[in-house]
């Protein structure tokens, strides 16, 4: 049977993607560096969009094939459509890009959950997912 995730277990899976996600990162930058002289990169936007690129196929691959992260895994959590199916890369792509300004409101998107009736975030509700824990996994 599958549950809403409550708050805590999202945020404790989100501290465990970012510690791979960072380290994916960094070998995406060294994978670029050599084509700036080996400087380093400041606030360029081309290398802030390569980033921002790399974040969503780390975590739109893993949405969408089988659902679940690293994170997610260890807190028996994934990632599926409302009717527990699937979700299509489309809707990995607004459940990314919400999320984004969901963290660039002080986390509000991410707070809402706590007065949503079915826990749900600004990123579930907009893409039509939402994170679901099954303590059976």
């Amino acid at each position: 049977m599958l549950f809403t995730s409550s708050l805590i277990r999202r945020f404790a899976a989100i501290v465990y993607d970012l510690l791979l996600l960072a380290s994916i990162l960094f070998v995406a930058t060294a994978l670029v560096l050599p084509f700036n002289a080996g400087q380093a990169f400041e606030a360029q936007i081309f290398y802030l969009l390569y980033l921002l690129i790399i974040s969503f196929i780390f975590y739109g691959w893993f949405w969408t094939h089988g659902g679940q992260t690293l994170g997610l895994r260890a807190w028996k959590l994934q990632v599926l459509t409302f009717d527990s199916q699937s979700i299509s890369w489309l809707q990995a792509f607004w459940r990314f890009s919400v999320a984004i300004i969901s963290w660039s409101f002080f986390g509000l998107g991410f707070f809402w959950s706590l007065i949503d009736k079915n826990n749900f975030c600004w990123h579930d509700a907009f893409s039509k997912t939402a994170i679901f824990y099954n303590p059976n996994k």
